[in-house]
């Protein structure tokens, strides 16, 4: 498992090796690394590093597999993942043979540069990126208002108005103010042009510099040799036209991904830098947040973040988990109840207890899902991008075509026919199709609270037939509330024996034992100085913990069944039970292994917006199924209540498994909304999966997306935006297609001068954008 803590275990290089000349040197600081770099320890004792960068200098689709070709060249880089439609990249190399900087110097070797994905950084990046580029449009767009005031009285001129010698001075006037378009302004045509020439590829930007390029060459012919074989017109003012609506395509483009960028950030802005903690003498000392561990208490003033996961331990408030969640609306909390680190405590001082700290906690679980999700390439983009290619030679093949009939028809527009083709058939609209459109659905769905790990879930998603979901947990509130304790054979329970219950329920992450370690009023009284220690703790998925005391004696807590190693009993437990002889309310019980002796009672309540979101999702025609390891009395009442026709009670993960491959068996799409540890085999294995936010860690790393709102009525929305996005994608697609079907008929009949082409080509891109972020509301 990846943990950014490992870090700390990492050679420090020495003070010489960080800074001195060389900039770049402090990003080998392991201590830096923490802020965008992940560590793996393999078995052989080596470490792979996982390192996530914000990427500069990209201009289209081809420009990922560039930097990524230049990224594996590098010795010691053993994967890299770039997106094209973020402009982030995540690498994972050997800490060994590779650095950070080799890194950064490696992609600024091709023309491109990388800086690291943290706020600062990545901030300065975009100021600089957007700073670059609106100079580029300024100079372009003053020239071309230049060179539009010369080439008027061309246009306007009737016969022998103009003389050819004044005719000639427009002429070299306008070559001069093309000259910074050409050097400057239009650099990164030309530059991801050769980028790609030199790695063996046509990228999309070859046809729009060679356009510009031969454009520019036969006007400078026509200028400076009015005679010759590219005769006596000029097209100064469409080239630069061309340039100027194409730059203000781009810079509109990155305007919606620095926006989007921008929206990250301030939601990570907003955990604590240091945390007020209480130490075993009473005192408070000031400690980072990197120090706090699981376990301590932390005073949290109001109006203050709360600095790591955990639960609240003294006093009542409320919280603001809008960040996190997507949730306007304070949340109240009270003693036991979970805190999010991130989140704002509004109402009053409170006493937490820390509970997960770290890359454990949600917060930054976050920010690396989106990372992650923002750093993949969907396969309907990878699918796009095999199509270019093809696409792109066809187009070179097609210009030069045009330009050898029409050198026979009139060689005065053989060369404007083929820039115009060359220009109005770059596939970026194409390129952009699909991963515009997801980036802006994943965007949306952060916004409510439900985060993507894997951009290609969203197809499955819009596709979805049956969804199966996990009871405990997930339709009913995390944290059920104790209820009474009962003793197996009658009569009082033992004050030991609850106390030893709950110190061994504190091993689990499952929410009955969360429950039951969290919650002060089940030990009946003060906590014991001494509490029990437990030795070889193990947890098996679905059926409960076992450990050993301080005699190497074997107790057990979890299902009736586990601990007593039998089927479940016939005749009533200790608590209420219906006509089957089944609990009607969960249970934990404990005991010796082979015999329990008591059994801790717990009522659950179904989340508010459970009923609402199982019937959106009924009205789209999803199938649902209820899958729960619980009882089969309380699991029944629940699925008649919600109306669920296909349950399956006392499921094992085995068991689960086995239900959902029947269903793809039989041709279904299945989804799984799942919480526990014993979810994670079949959130891997479903089509498409959710994890509730407050879950295991393990499940939500199996798992395509996590509902950090904790609303079941969040993944009825993902699914109706699954639906829409795959209808944007084919919307943009049927407009890349038609777009190009009317435009070549023009470019090759002469009918369609170049700056009418570069205004179709940056126009058929922007409303390709445009109706992605159609998704964003």
């Amino acid at each position: 498992m990846l943990s950014r803590a490992a870090a700390l275990h990492l050679p420090t290089p020495p003070p010489g090796d960080l800074g001195g000349t060389d900039p770049l040197a402090v990003l080998d600081d392991p201590l830096a690394q923490q802020r965008f770099t992940t560590w793996r320890r393999q078995p052989d004792g080596s470490r792979e590093a996982l390192s996530s960068f914000v990427l500069s200098g990209m201009h289209c689709a081809a420009c990922a597999g560039l930097i990524a070709d230049a990224w594996q060249r590098v010795d010691g880089v053993l994967q890299v993942q770039v997106s094209a439609a973020s402009q982030r990249a995540q690498v994972r190399w050997d800490t060994r043979r590779c650095s950070v900087s080799g890194l950064v110097r490696a992609l600024r070797a091709v023309g491109y540069d990388a800086a690291p994905d943290d706020a600062a950084s990545a901030r300065a990046l975009r100021q600089r990126e957007r700073r670059t580029a609106l100079w580029r449009l300024f100079v372009a767009g003053f020239c071309a208002m230049q060179v539009m005031m010369f080439a008027a009285p061309a246009y306007l001129a009737e016969g022998s108005e103009l003389a050819p010698d004044l005719r000639q001075l427009l002429n070299w006037g306008a070559w001069l103010l093309t000259l910074p378009v050409m050097l400057f302004a239009a650099g990164p045509f030309f530059q991801a042009a050769w980028r790609g020439l030199r790695a063996g590829r046509i990228v999309m930007d070859l046809p729009v510099a060679l356009g510009i390029a031969v454009g520019f060459a036969a006007s400078s012919g026509a200028t400076f040799d009015p005679g010759g074989v590219f005769g006596a017109e000029v097209y100064f003012d469409s080239l630069t036209m061309f340039v100027s609506f194409l730059l203000a395509g781009r810079c509109l483009e990155m305007a919606v991904r620095h926006r989007a960028a921008e929206a990250l950030e301030r939601s990570v802005a907003g955990m604590p830098e240091v945390a007020q903690r209480l130490r075993a003498d009473g005192e408070v000392e000031t400690v980072s947040v990197q120090r706090l561990q699981p376990g301590d208490r932390v005073r949290v003033a109001l109006g203050a973040a709360f600095p790591a996961d955990g639960w609240l331990e003294g006093g009542q408030t409320e919280a603001d988990e809008s960040l996190l969640s997507g949730e306007s609306q304070p949340v109240a909390k009270r003693s036991g109840d979970p805190l999010v680190g991130g989140s704002v405590n509004l109402a009053a001082p409170v006493l937490m207890r820390v509970e997960r700290v770290g890359a454990d906690t949600r917060f930054a679980a976050i920010g690396a899902m989106v990372r992650d999700a923002m750093s993949q390439r969907p396969a309907m983009t990878r699918q796009a991008d095999e199509w270019a290619g093809p696409f792109l030679w066809a187009v070179l093949l097609l210009a030069a075509g045009a330009a050898a009939v029409w050198s026979v028809l009139d060689p005065s527009r053989a060369i404007w026919v083929a820039v115009s083709v060359l220009i109005v058939t770059c596939p970026c609209a194409l390129s952009l199709a699909a991963p515009s459109a997801m980036v802006a659905a994943a965007g949306a769905l952060a916004r409510r609270g439900v985060l993507l790990q894997r951009l290609d879930a969203l197809l499955p998603l819009a596709r979805l037939s049956r969804l199966y979901l996990d009871k405990t947990g997930t339709l009913t509130e995390a944290q059920p509330r104790w209820l009474r304790t009962l003793r197996a054979g009658g009569g009082l329970p033992d004050a030991g024996a609850i106390r030893a219950a709950v110190a061994l329920a504190g091993w689990s992450r499952h929410p009955l034992a969360h429950a039951l370690a969290a919650d002060p009023e089940v030990l009946q009284g003060p906590a014991p100085q001494q509490p029990t220690l437990w030795h070889d703790v193990q947890e098996q998925p679905g059926q409960g913990l076992a450990a050993r005391d301080a005699t190497g004696r074997c107790w057990r807590l979890g299902s009736r069944a586990w601990v007593e190693q039998v089927a479940p009993r016939t005749q009533p437990p200790a608590g209420p039970a219906d006509d089957s002889g089944e609990p009607a309310l969960p249970q934990v019980w404990f005991g010796r292994e082979g015999r329990a002796c008591l059994c801790f009672e717990f009522d659950e309540r179904l989340r508010p917006d459970a009923e609402a979101a199982l019937q959106t999702l009924a009205a789209d025609g999803v199938q649902l199924g209820l899958l729960s390891g619980d009882g089969a009395a309380s699991v029944r009442r629940l699925a008649t209540r919600l109306g669920i026709a296909e349950v399956l009670a006392g499921a094992r993960p085995e068991d689960k498994l086995r239900v959902l491959a029947e269903a793809q068996a039989r041709g279904e799409v299945v989804g799984m909304v799942g919480d526990g540890v014993n979810d994670a085999p079949v959130l891997a294995r479903a089509d498409v999966s959710f994890a509730m936010g407050q879950g295991a860690l393990l499940a939500r790393a199996h798992a395509d997306a996590v509902v950090v709102s904790s609303r079941l009525q969040d993944i009825a929305f993902a699914h109706r935006l699954a639906r829409r996005t795959l209808r944007v994608v084919r919307q943009n697609l049927a407009w890349a297609a038609l777009y190009n079907a009317a435009c070549i008929p023009l470019a090759l009949t002469g009918h369609l001068p170049p700056w009418a082409a570069g205004l179709g080509m940056a126009a058929s891109s922007l409303l390709v954008v445009g109706n992605s972020l159609r998704l964003t509301r």
